[in-house]
């Protein structure tokens, strides 16, 4: 996993390698002041040397800006080696994540995914920096300064190594109770960012039902929950901080009670030398704190490395073949025998044995009740799935024998859920075709029966839609995604209710002017109401995810029962409304 996440580093390797370099200058020098300060005591000040104490002054004063400036620019390199690491490593899972097929998305909730590029990678780029940084300096540093104390007096170089072995058996333990938490801990981020996204993704239902009180409990339950995730991770990793206090002053205390006996007895060490174990005892336990911080921080950032790895390796389930087809004949469709599962189980299978067909150019109705898996059907066009058993052609050619972006230009889909982006009414409707002029885009929104009421908008085709199109209404937003779709010019357009928002003067203009306009395109027109569809060259009836149906409106009404039960009961209710 380190091995995998490290070939995102990619073109910051200067600075990774740089860091570590700079580091080690900078710490090569701080461990020479000691002895220089040390040299200034026993040669200078002792003897009454001034000349000496100036001289060894500027040296000492050159070594410790030197050392200042090799500590910056570690810090410089360090910043952009883990900046552009996170960076590099946002970028590689969005763009993983938009070849995702719907399968692969619906692996993963939203809001996970937006913990991970978020939350994790910030934890992981904080861990690098201070793995490239303070996991360099602080070994060096302790191995340097434990090398000066051992020529200084090995006999109370031993204090150190009880304290490095009981500084370690601590920060084990730490590590290895704290880490089932930190990977709780980033799962309750998901739930609260779940909770978060559903609120304010449904805020006009939640004021509308008065539910504000039911979803404050509910956000108030996912932050004690990660606030008590937060407790008990904190409530061991604070342990580290008293450790190590503890451990320090001890040493200094031990030190200072047999180097003073050292001094005074035997005079087998001398005071500058003191002075100078001092200062490498705060080296080296300085050291050991930045180390057991490193793990620490190292601790958190493995839940969430492997959660952004998940994402990173999860391949997606539909693939290009290995020579794709580049070009879609026509837009007949057939389906051959198609059974389908959202998941690989066949005994769930929501269509079962669908075999159509459908010439180039025809306008197909398609009706049936809730949970016929009428949006399903059309989702197989365009290959947003693959098959479980048999197969879709388009053009001729099984669907799974194209490039999947050839494909999908020929095929035009307004789902259910209209989706506008933040952005100008142009600048949407350019997604259809991105190099559309002004007047074809007016055309476009005149065929959708969007274009009176563009018109009539402060700012016309550049009035700003807000995100998710909240300043217009259901019926415009509609009529606005159909324009989208037509500028693509597609060989197939599908309509998965799309025009169920608007009423039935706009829904028949709609229908007039496809049948005029694009009398080539193949039309699959998803619909709830069958006077949407009636005019249809044929309609689809689907029942359960079976066909039971398929014919013309009279045809329909002389032979299928539950063709003739949906019309009756909306002529009933047509009538009533009347």
């Amino acid at each position: 996993m380190i091995k995998k996440l490290a070939a995102y580093i990619g073109e910051y390797r200067k600075d990774t390698i740089l860091t570590p370099a700079s580091v080690i200058l900078e710490v090569l020098l701080e461990v020479l002041l000691p002895v220089l300060m040390a040299s200034v005591i026993d040669h200078g000040v002792e003897a009454g040397n001034m000349n000496y104490v100036i001289w060894m002054g500027v040296v000492m004063l050159v070594v410790a800006m030197l050392s200042l400036l090799a500590g910056t620019m570690s810090g410089v390199f360090a910043a952009r080696a883990s900046m552009g690491f996170g960076r590099n490593l946002r970028k590689a899972m969005y763009d993983n994540i938009q070849n995702f097929a719907f399968r692969n998305i619906d692996h993963f909730s939203t809001a996970g995914l937006v913990t991970r590029m978020t939350t994790d990678v910030t934890n992981v780029q904080n861990a690098f920096q201070m793995l490239i940084r303070m996991f360099v300096r602080a070994p060096i540093m302790m191995v340097s300064a434990l090398c000066m104390c051992v020529s200084i007096s090995p006999r109370l170089s031993l204090i150190f190594l009880v304290a490095l072995v009981f500084l370690g058996c601590v920060i084990g333990l730490i590590i290895t109770r704290a880490f089932p938490i930190f990977d709780e801990l980033f799962r309750g981020y998901d739930r609260l960012n779940a909770s978060v996204q559903e609120n304010l993704t449904g805020i006009r239902v939640v004021k509308a039902y008065v539910r504000e009180d039911y979803e404050n409990e509910k956000f108030c339950k996912a932050t004690q929950n990660l606030k008590e995730l937060n407790v008990h991770a904190e409530r061991l990793v604070v342990m580290n901080q008293p450790v190590m206090q503890f451990t320090v002053y001890s040493c200094i205390m031990l030190i200072s009670w047999f180097g003073a006996k050292m001094i005074v007895l035997d005079g087998s060490m001398t005071t500058g030398q003191l002075m100078s174990l001092f200062t490498y005892t705060m080296q080296i336990l300085m050291s050991l704190m930045m180390i057991s911080m490193v793990f620490v921080m190292v601790t958190m950032a493995r839940s969430s490395a492997e959660r952004i790895s998940e994402v990173l390796e999860e391949k997606s389930t539909l693939t290009n073949p290995q020579h794709p087809m580049m070009q879609v004949n026509d837009g007949s469709i057939v389906f051959d025998h198609v059974n389908f599962s959202y998941s690989d189980d066949k005994e769930k299978c929501v269509l079962r044995d669908i075999n159509l067909k459908i010439q180039a150019g025809e306008t197909i109705g398609i009706i049936g009740g809730t949970g016929s898996s009428k949006s399903t059907l059309v989702q197989l066009i365009p290959r947003l799935y693959d098959v479980l058993d048999g197969s879709v052609q388009v053009g001729g050619r099984d669907v799974r024998e194209y490039d999947i972006e050839t494909l999908r230009n020929e095929v035009s889909m307004v789902l259910q859920k209209n989706v506008l982006f933040s952005g100008t009414i142009l600048e949407n409707l350019r997604w259809g075709n991105k190099e559309a002029s002004e007047e074809e885009c007016q055309h476009a929104c005149q065929l959708a029966q969007a274009h009176e009421f563009i018109e009539k908008m402060p700012k016309g085709y550049h009035t700003y839609i807000e995100q998710g199109g909240t300043n217009v209404s259901g019926g415009q937003k509609q009529r606005l995604c159909i324009a989208r779709a037509l500028l693509k010019k597609p060989k197939i357009l599908i309509l998965d209710d799309s025009t169920s928002a608007v009423d039935t003067k706009t829904d028949s203009l709609i229908r007039k002017a496809f049948a005029e306009e694009i009398p080539d395109t193949t039309k699959l027109i998803i619909a709830q109401r069958i006077s949407s569809v009636q005019d249809a060259d044929r309609i689809l009836v689907l029942d359960q995810g079976e066909i039971v149906g398929f014919g013309t409106h009279e045809e329909l009404l002389k032979d299928n029962e539950i063709y003739r039960d949906i019309y009756e009961l909306q002529q009933k209710g047509a009538g009533k409304d009347e």
